[in-house]
Parts: structure tokens; sequence; C-alpha cells
């Protein structure tokens, strides 16, 4: 009897735990969300008034950036979702605390609004989730076993809190982060997501983050456009994961080598690209998430810009490799999203705005490749239900386009990375 009794006081410690740490992880969330939307709001100013001071400010932005990053939370560079993912593929409890400390969460938070603030084509959804799983890793020091599992639950909480949608949370830490479905976890999982998503609701509200939409596609000639767009969507993510992939692992020749032993002045050259990328827009929403551009397509509230994909598209390759933290979640799916606007006229009798969310499936689903995670969350963040379909349909097809250019997703690609032991890893050397 009092085995049985300590085992039960053991279950409700751990599941009050994961409430406990999911309730955290909303605040963080929450916070993340607000020090994001207000950077780039005050870099939108600055450049409206000074069109050309991004030329001056980016470059430097992001020399500044991955300096600080990279001498002072090591392991904070990127997305953040990579070093989660191994993470939690790591046993060695010497080699997984860097990755998901909460010393890499501060910094993480701090020089990714920095990045914003300087304008970088990023997104702060990724760094959510290693930010979540970070502060639920430290809360399961306190758990009496399992502590990957507290992992996991962070990351699935960080997704949710981030976009509001729980459903792709879940999904998310099942397809895209452990990639298997545990039994035991799972209900922790659920509960953490639970208590993410209401604490962000209570602090900001219920809300879709695209807003919420009726659109619909008829069945025929529709979609012909679907498989147009699912196709290009999950080539053009092919390509960005082997870009990526390349530079992360390094690139043959001189290039590769002086990338290696001048990352603060590639960064700089990154943020170069970026600026020109804005200037030949003229398209604000190019720096940022570009969230509102893409909002604005969705409700069909901007005349579609076919210039707007490819060099968003740039932005984003630039931001990502330049070494600074940020995620590309949020810009893939503005990316997705100028690409259906493009090839809208093509179709003029299709609703736009049920093209737009097509291509945001697509060339989310052909970056991750993880398609149930894609079209879940696109779903969840529109409130539309009949574009269900289109939007599964578009999933499955740009994740295999995708897969005959590499064989797994960015987030694990880059993983990888992190999961071969290097003595650099312990101490990285200053840029």
């Amino acid at each position: 009897m009092a085995v049985r009794s300590r085992l039960a006081v053991k279950r409700w410690s751990r599941r009050g735990l994961f409430l406990v740490g999911g309730v955290i992880v909303g605040v963080a969330a929450v916070l993340m969300a607000w020090l994001a939307d207000h950077a780039q709001a005050l870099f939108a100013r600055l450049l409206g008034a000074h069109p050309w001071v991004a030329f001056a400010v980016t470059p430097l932005g992001f020399a500044a950036a991955v300096f600080v990053a990279r001498r002072f939370f090591p392991n904070s560079q990127g997305s953040g979702i990579p070093q989660a993912i191994a993470a939690l593929q790591i046993d060695d409890q010497a080699r997984r605390g860097p990755l998901v400390s909460l010393r890499v969460a501060f910094g993480k938070i701090v020089v990714m609004t920095f990045g914003l603030l300087c304008g970088a084509s990023a997104g702060r959804e990724g760094p959510t989730v290693q930010v979540g799983a970070a502060i639920m890793y430290a809360i399961g020091g306190y758990a009496p076993y399992r502590r990957a599992g507290f992992l996991l639950a962070g990351a699935a909480a960080g997704v949710a809190a981030a976009f509001n949608t729980p459903l792709a949370g879940i999904v998310f830490g099942i397809e895209e982060m452990s990639r298997s479905f545990e039994a035991r976890t799972s209900g922790l999982i659920v509960g953490a997501v639970i208590a993410a998503g209401l604490t962000a609701i209570a602090l900001v509200g219920d809300y879709a983050y695209f807003g919420a939409t009726n659109a619909g596609l008829p069945f025929g000639r529709a979609w012909i456009a679907v498989v147009l767009c699912a196709v290009l969507g999950g080539f053009a993510g092919g390509v960005f994961i082997r870009i990526s992939a390349a530079i992360a692992a390094g690139l043959p020749g001189g290039l590769g080598r002086a990338i290696k032993r001048r990352p603060v002045l590639f960064a700089a050259a990154c943020g170069l690209v970026v600026a020109v990328c804005g200037l030949v827009s003229g398209n604000a929403s190019i720096y940022g998430t570009g969230y509102e551009y893409a909002r604005a397509l969705v409700h069909g509230a901007a005349a579609p810009d076919p210039w707007f994909a490819p060099l968003k598209f740039l932005a984003t390759i630039a931001s990502a490799v330049s070494g600074i933290p940020g995620g590309v979640f949020s810009p893939s799916l503005s990316v997705g999203a100028g690409l259906a606007g493009a090839l809208a006229p093509a179709f003029p009798d299709l609703p736009v705005g049920a093209f737009v969310l097509i291509g945001m499936v697509s060339y989310l689903a052909g970056v991750v490749q993880a398609p149930i995670t894609s079209f879940v969350i696109v779903s969840e963040m529109t409130g539309d239900h009949a574009m269900v379909i289109p939007l599964m349909a578009a999933a499955l097809i740009a994740d295999q386009v995708s897969k005959m250019l590499s064989r797994h997703g960015l987030y694990h690609t880059l993983a990888e990375q992190f999961l071969v032991p290097r003595p650099k890893d312990a101490a990285p050397s200053a840029p």
C-alpha cells in the first residue's frame, strides 16, 4: 500500500509539473510575441522615415546579433527547433543540457528580438519551441523520472501558444519532434498544451492567427491549381532545405573556409542581402515575419506581387544561414502566400484567399516535410474547415516533391550537426 501511495504521489507530482510548465511556456510565448511585434513595428517606423537606413542597420545588426549569440549564448543560433530535436534524441545529459538550457532560452529571446529590430526576415515561433523546451526541461529536473518527456511537451506547448493552435501543437510534438506516438507521454503533452494555450488566451484573448476565413475551392478546375501550387511549393521548400543544409555543413573551397573563419562578417553580408531585397521589393513585409502582407492576401486586401515570393525567399535564406536566432515558420507561410498570389492571375475564376492558403501549406510542408502539422496549423490559423481536404492534398503532394530534393525536412537535417559530438561543441570558438 505504501509503495502504491508513493507511486501515486509521483504520478500526480509529475502531472502538476507539466501543467505548471505549460502555464510558464504560455507566458513566455506571449512575451516573445509582444517583443517581436514591437521590434518589427519600430523597424518599420524607422524604415518609413529613412528607407535607406536598412543598408546600415541590417548588416550591422546581423553582425552584432551573431557576435552576441556565439560569444554569450552558444546554441541559440537559428530557429531552435533543430536544437530541441537533437536534445530529444541525445541521452547524455552533459550534451543535452547546453542545447536547452535556461541561459540559451534567455539569449534566444533577447537576440531574436534584436534581430527583428534590425530587419531580419525571421519569425519567433521556432524560437518559442526552443524556449518552451528549455523551460519544461528545467522544470523536469524536479520530476521523479522521464525528463525527456518534459522537453517534448515544452516544444509542443511552444507551437500551440505561439500560433494559438492547440491541435497543431500536439501534432507537431508527435510528427515533427518525436516522430512517434508514445501512449504514456501523450496525455501529459496534451495537458501542457492546454495549459499553455489557456494561458495565452487569458493574456491576449482568443484569435485566429491570420483571421477567420470562409474560403473554399469548388471541385473541378480548381484542383489543377492545387496540384500546381503544391508541386511548386514543395520544390521551393526542397531548394530551401538544400541551400540551408549546404551552408550549415560548410561549403567547399575557399568560400566555405572564409565563412567559417569570419562568421560575423558573413552575417553582415547576409544582412546586406536582406536590405537589398527590401529595397528592390519596396514591401516592408520582406523584413520580419511577412505576416501583414500574407494576412492581407488571405483576405483579399492586397494585390498579388509576383516579386514578393522570390525576394522573401532570398531574404529568409539569408537570415536563416546568417546564424542569428530566428525561425522560418512565419516567413515560410509568407513565402507560400506570395507564391500563390503570383499564380492567382492564371486562375481568375478561383478565390484568391483559398489559393493563398494552399500556397502557405504547400511551401511550409516543403520546408519542414511534416504534412500533417502543416495543414493542421494553417487550418487552425484561419478556422476554415471547408479547406481541410484541399490543404491535406496540397501538403501531401508538396511533401513528396520536397523529398525528391532532400531526404529529410529542414529541422531534422539541421539537427544532425548537434548529434555528432565535436570538441568545439563544449566551448564554441569566439567569432
